[in-house]
């Protein structure tokens, strides 16, 4: 009878988990990622400090959680991927980390030291660069990490009209972070769950050397200060309760597929009821701790330089790549600190990369099992997708290039995609598959059946969040800009062409079900609304039948 069910399980070649620990180590690599470095300290302290983890918490508990628990049971259930388009753009963070880390072996940091030849007039050294030096004749500075940023490593164009050369070196840094996404991924979750217990593991341990070393700095407390002194007042306005569920969906990855293709190589009795809220822990718990990192060492060189917290405080990439660098370069034994910060960056950046690319080589075999999961033809598919993705990336790494990452990250990620796929979720779920039946699947799976509270949030309360964001995003929306730089229109509209082609395919795909069903309309609703067996169920059903047949036949 046991040889019986495991020739039963082996007769689906999609693979799955070795062992539970895999499951957990990727998905946390993949939701722990650099929002939870370089956007949650800075919106935490740029809305209201303390008070933000009022909405951020609230939140996390009535959208995060049971969107999270909603997306890891469908996968687990289905067993199948998901459709979805969702723009990758780790592999160019990727890419400038592996920069910055070379050249974190240099004797003389080069972003420490106006010396270099990149350097321009303006350039003012860090040890000149405090509130005493900075005169008026001094109003144009910059400081050289942000100018081994613009001219060493981007080489930053007038604009994305002016595309200009490769930067050859970003060129071979992104051509190696495709070649470990390759070979990470190659054999599936086979390879990946084995890379994961390295790149998921150490950046924390990175994380914890950086806090120790934060926190014993001479200015350390003034910038925590700055981090988490609550202004209550912020709470009342409501862009701080929308940043806050944006954070939420961006730093879970919600609605982006990763969850769901991550759940269906799932044992079917596995207990994602119990995981979710572990997983969920995790990344805020990790997000909240890199703000101690981050801001420790704000502190310190804003005391080093004279000047207060918030003149040194940036986000996103602005944090990562000048303000932490520049940090450091003030610090004894500036290379190490460095070096264990980039290689922190990369290795959180590791996870999410594969992690996508494989959710689409998943959805896409799911589609077309007999031609992508036969053993060559997977290895060969991989590498196409690795290869072609590595050209289209080849654009980020232009002299123009950081104009296309920045309008790639801006609309490719946006709020319309991200409230859309909710509210498309939720309703399928929670009204045409139906919440009480999807609680039961869960029961089925876990042996523990969702509270009440699960199903309110699915039928009402996510949807309705869901969609005063996205019309209060709509109603409030203003073009991207960076700095003095204002896109040309049509870069606009390549933009909303990309949010919208993950929009559009909801309404398309359904509009394509409905003229290929027969049928009258209300016929071919009915059908189209009714849950079909999945193939998971029907192999358990098989495999039920074989077994009693074995049984009485033994009997």
């Amino acid at each position: 009878m046991g040889r019986q069910r495991r020739k039963l399980e082996d007769s689906s070649d999609r693979g799955q988990w070795a062992s539970k620990r895999e499951y957990v180590l990727v998905v946390a690599g993949s939701v722990v990622g650099l929002g939870n470095v370089w956007r949650f300290p800075y919106l935490c302290y740029k809305n209201g400090g303390g008070a933000f983890l009022v909405p951020y918490g609230l939140l996390a508990v009535v959208c995060g959680i049971p969107l999270f628990l909603l997306e890891t049971s469908i996968g687990q259930y289905t067993q199948e991927g998901f459709i979805t388009s969702w723009w990758n753009l780790c592999p160019l963070a990727q890419a400038w980390a592996l920069f910055y880390l070379v050249f974190s072996f240099s004797p003389q940091l080069p972003w420490a030291t106006c010396e270099n030849t990149w350097n321009t007039a303006d350039c003012l050294g860090l040890q000149n660069l405090n509130s005493s030096n900075v005169t008026t004749n001094h109003t144009k500075s910059t400081s050289p990490a942000a100018e081994f940023w613009e001219r060493r490593m981007l080489g930053m164009s007038g604009g994305i009209e002016e595309l200009g050369s490769v930067r050859w070196e970003l060129a071979l840094c992104l051509l190696a972070c495709w070649a470990f996404c390759y070979f990470s991924i190659w054999k599936g979750v086979r390879s990946s769950g084995k890379v994961a217990y390295f790149t998921a593991t150490f950046p924390y341990v990175m994380l914890l050397v950086l806090l120790i070393r934060g926190l014993t700095l001479p200015g350390a407390s003034e910038g925590i200060y700055y981090y988490l002194y609550p202004d209550i007042n912020r709470l009342a306005n409501l862009e701080v309760w929308i940043e806050a569920g944006s954070q939420i969906y961006f730093s879970y990855s919600l609605t982006a597929g990763t969850l769901n293709v991550l759940g269906s190589y799932n044992d079917y009795n596995n207990n994602c009821y119990k995981d979710c809220f572990f997983l969920c822990l995790l990344n805020s718990g990790t997000s909240f701790v890199a703000g101690f990192v981050v801001f420790s060492v704000l502190g310190f060189m804003a005391q080093e330089q004279g000047v207060t917290v918030d003149t040194v405080t940036e986000s996103g990439p602005g944090l990562a790549f000048i303000a932490y660098p520049q940090a450091t370069a003030l610090m004894p034994l500036p290379q190490f600190w460095t070096v264990c910060f980039f290689l922190m960056l990369i290795l959180l950046t590791i996870d999410t990369h594969f992690v996508i690319v494989e959710s689409f080589i998943t959805t896409v075999s799911d589609l077309f099992p007999k031609l992508f999961r036969a053993p060559v033809n997977h290895e060969i598919f991989v590498l196409i997708v690795c290869v072609s993705s590595f050209l289209m990336h080849l654009t980020l790494v232009t002299e123009g290039g950081i104009y296309v990452f920045q309008l790639l990250d801006f609309y490719g990620s946006t709020r319309v995609c991200q409230n859309f796929m909710a509210i498309c979720q939720c309703v399928a779920v929670g009204w045409i598959f139906g919440a009480d039946r999807f609680c039961s699947v869960i029961e089925d799976m876990t042996q523990h059946r969702p509270c009440v509270f699960f199903k309110i949030c699915w039928k009402f309360t996510i949807p309705l969040l869901s969609l005063i964001s996205l019309v209060l995003y709509l109603a409030d929306y203003k073009h991207l800009r960076i700095s003095d730089y204002v896109y040309p229109n049509w870069a606009y509209a390549v933009g909303w062409t990309m949010t919208l082609s993950s929009v559009v395919m909801v309404p398309l795909w359904a509009a394509g079900l409905m003229c290929f069903t027969t049928g009258t309309f209300k016929q071919r609703l009915c059908v189209l609304c009714r849950p079909v067996e999945r193939p998971i169920c029907k192999r358990r059903k098989v495999g039920e039948e074989e077994i009693d047949q074995l049984t009485n036949h033994l009997t």
